[in-house]
């Protein structure tokens, strides 16, 4: 695989990782099997049963996985074809994934404030 090749992979791959791991740590679909894994992560006995838990309710922590998941299906390694090429891509699409879905957070929140803002002015044009 050539560099060009590496680095279109590079930012393609961290998209459904994002997609994934948002949507597992974040919305509605989840929300009860992550709220039993934080109470899990809250009231489990031992820290291995809390830590393990916790990583389902944790984008960061989850995108380590199922970036190791897609890695192992994907085959792909950056700059080097040996065993050093598949951490170097495991890290560099952690990071590029969290990069994506922080990106994904703020655009939300701008969305909801400009919702509630136009509400507001709904409300007051209700009122007059």
């Amino acid at each position: 695989m050539n560099l060009i090749e590496q680095l279109a992979w590079l930012f393609l791959l961290p998209l459904p990782i994002a997609c994934v791991t948002w949507t597992v740590t974040h919305e509605e679909v989840f929300r009860e099997p992550r709220e039993f894994c934080a109470r899990r992560c809250k009231n489990g006995k031992s820290l291995i049963e809390r830590k393990f838990f916790y990583l389902f309710t944790c984008e960061y922590c989850f995108s380590h996985y199922i970036t190791v998941l897609f890695i192992f299906l994907t085959h792909y390694k950056l700059l080097l074809t040996d065993w050093r090429g598949y951490l170097l891509a495991g890290f560099a699409v952690i990071w590029i994934a969290n990069v994506y879905m922080s990106l994904f957070a703020l655009l939300r929140q701008s969305i909801k404030l400009e919702k509630a803002e136009a509400e507001k002015v709904e409300k007051e044009v209700e009122r007059k």
